[in-house]
C-alpha cells in the first residue's frame, strides 16, 4: 500500500514539475512573440532552474539573448541545447543564424549542414545555407540550395528572391527576372525594386 502511494506521489510531483516548466516555457514563447525579450529570458531562466535538461528552453533563451545583443550567451545556450539533444535541428539552425551574424560563415555552414542532415525537409535550412554559400562565393552551390528550398516549399518567396540574385550573378538575366517576378507575386516586395533595375 505504501509503495503504491509513494508511486502515485512521485507521478503527481513529476507531472507538476513538468507542467510548471512547460507553463514558464509557453509564457516565454508568448513574451518573445510580443518583443519582450527580457521577460522571455527570465521565463526561460525559470524553466532551466526547474528542469536543467530542458533543451528547448536553452534554445529559446539563445534566441532571446541574441535579440538582446548577447551573441556570446546565445551561442552558449545553443551549445547546451545541442549537448542535451544532439538531434535538435532548431538549435543548430539558430546557432547558424547567430554565427552568421558574428561573421563566422564557415561555422554557420557547418550548423546548417547538420540541420539538413537531421531534417532534410527544412526549406529554411536550405535557404540559409544558400545565403551563406553565396557570402562565401559559392554562387552555384547557393543556387542548388535555393532550388532545393523551392522544391520543398514551392511558395517560398525569399528562396525565389535569393535565387534570382544568384542567377543574375551567374549571367542568367532571364532566369533571374523570372525568379524576381515569382518572388514579387508571392509577396516579396523587394523583388520589384530589382525588377526595375535589372529587368526593364
Amino acid at each position: 500500500m505504501k509503495k503504491a502511494l509513494l508511486l502515485i506521489l512521485f507521478l503527481v510531483s513529476s507531472f507538476c514539475y513538468s507542467q510548471t516548466a512547460d507553463t514558464y516555457s509557453n509564457r516565454g514563447i508568448a513574451k518573445g512573440k510580443l518583443g519582450d525579450y527580457e521577460g522571455a529570458t527570465q521565463d526561460y531562466n525559470k524553466v532551466i532552474e526547474i528542469n536543467p535538461k530542458y533543451a528547448e528552453a536553452y534554445s529559446n533563451r539563445g534566441i532571446t539573448k541574441s535579440k538582446l545583443g548577447d551573441t556570446r550567451g546565445a551561442i552558449q545556450d545553443f551549445n547546451k541545447a545541442i549537448e542535451i539533444n544532439p538531434k535538435f535541428t532548431k538549435a543548430y539552425f539558430n546557432r547558424g543564424i547567430t554565427k552568421s551574424e558574428l561573421g563566422d560563415y564557415r561555422g554557420a555552414l557547418q550548423d546548417y549542414n547538420k540541420a539538413i542532415e537531421i531534417d532534410p525537409k527544412s526549406a529554411e535550412a536550405y535557404l540559409n545555407r544558400g545565403i551563406i554559400k553565396s557570402k562565401l562565393g559559392d554562387t552555384r552551390g547557393a543556387t542548388q540550395d535555393y532550388n532545393k528550398a523551392i522544391e520543398i516549399n514551392p511558395k517560398y518567396a525569399e528562396a525565389y528572391y535569393n535565387r534570382g540574385i544568384a542567377k543574375g550573378k551567374l549571367g542568367d538575366k532571364n532566369g533571374s527576372c523570372l525568379d524576381f517576378s515569382k518572388a514579387g507575386e508571392l509577396g516579396e516586395m523587394r523583388a520589384y525594386d530589382l525588377i526595375k533595375v535589372h529587368c526593364n
